[in-house]
């Protein structure tokens, strides 16, 4: 790569854009001390990365932004441009396919810094990456600026080494090395972390297993009660299903007996739909004879109407023709006006053209007149503006020289005020207590410990509160279940209750009831308390007594002797009776097993069924039959009956059966319903309380967390004051410096002040002077100008009055030819009328004669005669019509009949389905819990067997227990131990990965050291021959070599040992200014000859030589400008005769550098063309 161009804008005191050319191998820069030609050396080292701002001779980064000067604003942007030429593909990575190169960096004052290769963005890490093993870069060998010979002549050993790794190119390797480093320890710190997440794993593991084996038992006792569930609830739903098949078919047995009678309804209903139709018939004979009659009606009055028309319409036609006469008369009248106006319009129209052109003439005379003086006063007003622009330019002259005087004195007052401001400050400026410091620091620990506290107490909590939710949870399940039976037993009951209240509802009995006042009495069956199993016993003895109602009053009987009951009912009469015992057998007798808390219901149950004896089996009743004394019966629990002659076979009765098992079902349910509530109840509240705790942990876990976060914003409140003063400690050292610096600046400013504002002084007279001479000259000017206006507003205004006389002619003659144009218009419009008059005055007069009035007369009296006609029809089909409807009314009254008796029958059938619906509802009930739980019918048919359901709810119930000992179940725990077992495969994987990458990057690491050490040492042999071969041709004579100062050459140091002709000197710090500058250079360009940087920047090397050094300085210059291209600063003039091209820099305007180049060899040739 070679360097062409170097661009600066806004870099230190070139403000100015600025392109400093470098087309040959030797530039020289050249100029007075101050005119900033090391600027340039800073701007490239600047734009290779330099970030120290004491390398580029500056306070801060910002201070290589142009600061202003006295006739320039500061700017808020620098920018630095390097343009190199890489035909032979030297730039490394994606660059090498680029001929030329772009390197820029800009910086704003905000602090932005960006780096752009061919004005791409890219970072500082691109930047010094491209120009890795080249020697360039912001403190390489290859940019030497002043003073810098002496710092690499006597730097350290370890800086020294520095440079000869820049020559070697390993570089980029100890690059690559720290990558590779940094890559290695974040690998063994993946590792750890690595390690500890397994081994927290295992423990979580081991902690899992043995939850996950209680989860599975769980799931082996619920997969259990699941199944004896569900084959209960099979079982169940198929007796629902038998019971609502028996009373499917008592339903179609009632529903035969409905249909007979509708067939009967429908037969009738046929009849009459016979005479319906007829009456129909009949409806729409009348209807017709109606039809008739309205078209007669509307016949006549037609006729009547349309004489009536005819008669007016004559009356109108004769008026319209009166109208058409006047209006022909009026258009006539028109027509001849408009021909009168159109011969006077045609007159003026001729007289107005004589006008038009006699207007013309004149303003064409007028117009070859006025350019003239169109033209003496353009000239006159050119020159005014000529002299006022003079005049102008230095009035601003003038007010520029007033403005930097005003400027002048006001920058010498502000500097008055802000050096008396600057010295209050140094005197009132105090310094921040460090005592303040220290106890900061101190509250600051205190703060620390008392946030550990909190934060320790607030871990406890959240490990507490896992527990407590897990409880909380536990009640909310138990809740649940409780609620879902309670729910079930509710809707068990309310249908239990509802076929109760059906059976005690059906019938013609409760309408009975209700006009005796009784239908609140409740039946006998509601009363009594039978003893398990027992129930259908009673039922068999007891039939439609079960429903025999109390009666407190018994003179009732006398008035229902009148009005009997509509079917069989008992009633309960008060009074004490005492029912004897006279039987031998010890059998027990059907009134201990039923009991009731009424004392008459009790007396009326011992009267029924003292004579009753009960038996478990028919064949226990038949064996003591023999000893049963007259009108006494045996029951046994099955509900037949055994008297001492007869056996009475038990079957349910349709109404009563059941009646008894419902109602002590009803009431052990409401039993276990009002258990199952208490139990409900006392679970929520304990949930209620564990609610209470998780609220209240909740609450302390939130203060906590309030008290953390407070103590942590005090915490950070404490470290921003503690940063606080110890940076207003530091500033106020800095400022105190600061002060004073700037103290001194201010006095050198004021003198500068002072000088300007005298030099302002005399350039205000001299621009006042040439003022006064231009004013004079302004005023003859506009004099001139004045008179040159008022001929030509003259020359304006004629032309103005020829211009107007012409358009007021040319517009009189456009009136002309639009008022002819509405004439002819409006004639043609008459002729139209006329012409449509005529027209409409002949089609009037045929109207008249063509329209009689007595034409219709004859028509009309047609027309009543058939009205007449129709009257007498519509009265004969109005008799027909009422036969019809009297025969209809018979054949209704008569269905009626037949629907009031289908009545009873469709009450029994709408009973027998409701109770088929209770039975569906059941089966339904259980069918769809069967759904919801999935189960599958045919898998439960083989665990039906001999199954009955006693044995499976205590098969439930064990089931129940075995999981409730298992207490709080962890569900979650398999799907958890197959998640961390999983993790800790991938782990595992992960750990093997890591080991693997640091065996990888620790043998990286191994073969970098190894090349880099083989690479450093040649170049360190290298490097000392070429050193020991140019010490001796720059000084004429003398010895020099480099010595390592370790035995391990990566980390070992290197001493320069150097000794001149005729010096045995054991030490480079003996040597002279010049030698050492010498023996740098000999030192630097032995480096060049092992890896030749792409160009070389010199900052005033060759100052401490004199004119012999100079000499063998310049001629290896000029011997090592093949491989490497030179940029120069010198002073000597020996060292500008080498230059091939001289870069001129300047400083006429203050403080800002300008830009003068001169090529030797093209002047040469200029000087021998000459």
């Amino acid at each position: 790569m070679r360097l062409t161009k170097l661009k600066l804008a806004g870099f230190k005191s070139f403000v100015d854009p600025t392109s400093v050319a470098v087309p040959g191998q030797l530039v020289g820069v050249v100029g007075p001390n101050g005119c900033g030609k090391s600027n340039i050396m800073d701007a490239v080292r600047w734009v290779l990365g330099e970030s120290k701002a004491s390398e580029l001779r500056g306070e801060s980064m910002m201070d290589v932004i142009f600061n202003g000067s006295s006739n320039r604003k500061p700017v808020s942007r620098a920018s630095v441009e390097l343009i190199f030429e890489n035909l032979l593909g030297r730039a490394l990575g994606q660059w090498s396919q680029y001929t030329e190169l772009s390197v820029k960096r800009t910086l704003t004052r905000q602090g932005q810094s960006d780096y752009f290769i061919n004005n791409l963005k890219v970072r500082r890490k691109d930047i010094t990456d491209l120009f890795l093993g080249t020697g360039l870069g912001p403190r390489a060998y290859a940019i030497i600026g002043q003073g810098m010979i002496s710092r690499i002549i006597e730097a350290r050993p370890d800086d020294l080494r520095v440079f000869l790794e820049e020559a070697a190119g390993v570089t980029r390797y100890k690059e690559r090395r720290k990558e590779t480093n940094g890559r290695l320890e974040d690998t063994r710190e993946n590792l750890l972390r690595v390690e500890d997440i397994r081994q927290e794993l295992g423990n979580q593991m081991e902690r899992l297993e043995a939850q996950a084996e209680v989860a599975r038992r769980y799931q082996g006792l619920n997969e259990q009660l699941v199944l004896r569930q569900q084959v209960l609830w099979l079982l169940k739903k198929r007796e629902a299903e038998a019971e609502r098949q028996k009373l499917s078919l008592d339903v179609e047995r009632a529903t035969t007996e409905l249909e007979a009678q509708n067939a009967a309804l429908r037969e009738t209903e046929a009849r009459a739909e016979e005479t319906r139709e007829a009456h129909f018939a009949a409806g729409d004979a009348l209807h017709n004879a109606q039809s008739d009659m309205y078209t007669a009606n509307a016949e006549v009055a037609r006729l009547e109407a349309e004489i009536r028309h005819r008669r007016e319409s004559r009356s109108q036609l004769e008026a319209r023709l009166t109208q058409l006469e006047d209006e022909l008369k009026h258009w006539g009248e028109t027509a001849e006006k408009l021909t009168v106006d159109r011969q006077k319009w045609e007159e003026t129209q001729e007289i107005t053209k004589l006008r038009v052109e006699e207007a013309e003439a004149k303003l064409h005379e007028q117009m070859n007149i006025a350019p003239q003086v169109e033209e003496d006063h353009a000239q006159a007003q050119e020159e005014l503006q000529r002299l006022k622009t003079r005049s102008t330019n230095g009035e601003q002259k003038l007010e520029v020289e007033l403005t930097n005087k005003s400027h002048a004195q006001r920058a010498l007052q502000a500097i008055i005020q802000r050096r008396e401001r600057l010295r209050e400050e140094t005197g009132g400026n105090d310094a921040p207590d460090e005592m303040d410091l220290a106890e900061k620091e101190e509250e600051l620990a205190l703060l620390r410990e008392e946030l550990a506290g909190d934060q320790d107490q607030l871990q406890q909590l959240q490990q507490e509160m896992p527990q407590l939710e897990a409880q909380r949870k536990e009640a909310q399940t138990e809740v649940q279940r409780i609620e879902r039976e309670l729910a079930a037993g509710q809707a068990r009951r309310a249908a239990l209750e509802q076929m109760q209240a059906r059976t005690q509802q059906s019938g013609k009995l409760p309408e009975w009831l209700r006009r005796h006042d009784l239908d609140s009495a409740p039946p006998l069956w509601q009363k009594i308390h039978v003893e398990a199993g027992w129930e259908e016993a009673v039922e068999a003895v007891l039939r439609e007594r079960l429903s025999a109602i109390a009666c407190d009053d018994p003179a009732k009987l006398d008035a229902w002797l009148h009005d009997r009951p509509e079917a069989r009912l008992s009633v309960v009469l008060p009074g004490d009776f005492n029912f004897g015992q006279n039987f031998r057998l010890t059998v027990e007798v059907l009134s201990s097993r039923v009991r009731s808390d009424s004392p008459a219901v009790q007396a009326v149950l011992n009267d029924w069924l003292g004579q009753v004896r009960t038996a478990e089996t028919l064949a226990d009743a038949l064996a003591v039959r023999a000893d049963l004394p007259p009108g006494a019966v045996i029951v046994t629990r099955g509900g037949d009956l055994v008297s001492a002659a007869s056996v009475t076979f038990f079957a349910p009765d349709q109404g009563e059966h059941g009646l008894l098992e419902r109602q002590r079902e009803i009431e052990t349910l409401g039993e276990g319903i009002a258990v199952a509530e208490e139990k409900a109840d006392a679970i929520r509240e304990q949930l209620v309380m564990f609610d209470e705790q998780v609220e209240d942990k909740q609450a302390e876990m939130g203060e906590i967390r309030q008290y953390v976060a407070d103590r942590q914003q005090r915490v950070h409140a404490v470290q921003m004051d503690v940063l606080k003063l110890s940076q207003a400690i530091e500033r106020h050292r800095e400022q105190k410096e600061r002060l004073q610096e700037q103290l001194a600046e201010l006095a050198e400013e004021e003198e500068s002040e002072r000088e300007r504002d005298m030099s302002a002084d005399e350039r205000i007279a001299e621009i006042r002077d040439g003022l006064g001479r231009i004013r004079v000259l302004v005023h003859g000017a506009q004099t001139r100008l004045d008179e040159c206006e008022r001929a030509v507003r003259a020359e304006r205004e004629r032309n103005s009055d020829f211009d107007r006389a012409l358009r007021e002619a040319q517009f009189s003659l456009r009136e002309c030819d639009g008022k002819l144009q509405d004439v002819f218009a409006q004639q043609a419009m008459a002729q139209r009328e006329l012409n449509r008059i005529e027209k409409d005055r002949a089609q009037c007069a045929e109207q008249v004669e063509a329209a009689p009035p007595d034409v219709m007369e004859g028509a009309l009296q047609a027309a009543l005669e058939a009205r007449q006609a129709a009257e007498k029809v519509l009265a004969e089909k109005r008799d027909a019509l009422e036969a019809a409807t009297n025969a209809l009314r018979g054949f209704e009254e008569q269905r009626l009949r037949i629907e009031q008796g289908l009545e009873p029958l469709r009450v029994r059938i709408g009973d027998l389905k409701l109770k088929e619906q209770a039975a569906a509802l059941n089966a339904e009930q259980f069918a769809m819990q069967l759904l919801e739980a999935g189960a599958n019918e045919e898998a439960l048919q083989a665990e039906l067997g001999t199954a009955r359901p006693p044995a499976l709810q205590g098969e439930i119930t064990r089931l129940t227990n075995a999981i409730a000992e298992l207490g709080a179940v962890n569900m979650a725990a398999l799907q958890e131990l197959e998640t961390a077992t999983e993790r800790k495969g991938y782990l595992d994987m992960q750990a093997a990965d890591l080991n693997e990458a640091m065996e990888t990057l620790e043998n990286a690491i191994r073969r970098i050291d190894r090349e880099t050490r083989d690479l450093l040492q040649s170049t360190f042999d290298t490097v000392n021959g070429h050193f020991g071969q140019l010490f001796p041709e720059l000084f004429g004579g003398g010895r020099a070599e480099l010595v390592m100062t370790g035995d391990e050459i990566l980390d070992a140091g290197v001493q320069v040992i150097a000794q001149p002709p005729g010096k045995k000197n054991s030490t480079i710090h003996l040597l002279s200014g010049g030698e050492k500058a010498l023996t740098a250079i000999a030192l630097v360009f032995s480096m060049f000859q092992l890896n030749p940087a792409p160009f070389c920047l010199l900052d005033e090397v060759d100052a401490p030589l004199d004119d012999s050094n100079t000499e063998r300085f310049c001629k290896m210059v000029k011997k090592m400008s093949g491989a490497t291209q030179f940029l120069f600063i010198s002073h000597n003039k020996i060292a500008m005769e080498m230059a091939e091209q001289l870069v001129g820099v300047t400083m006429q305007e203050s403080g800002v550098s300008r830009v003068v180049e001169v090529d030797i060899q093209e002047a040469l040739k200029m000087r021998d063309a000459a």
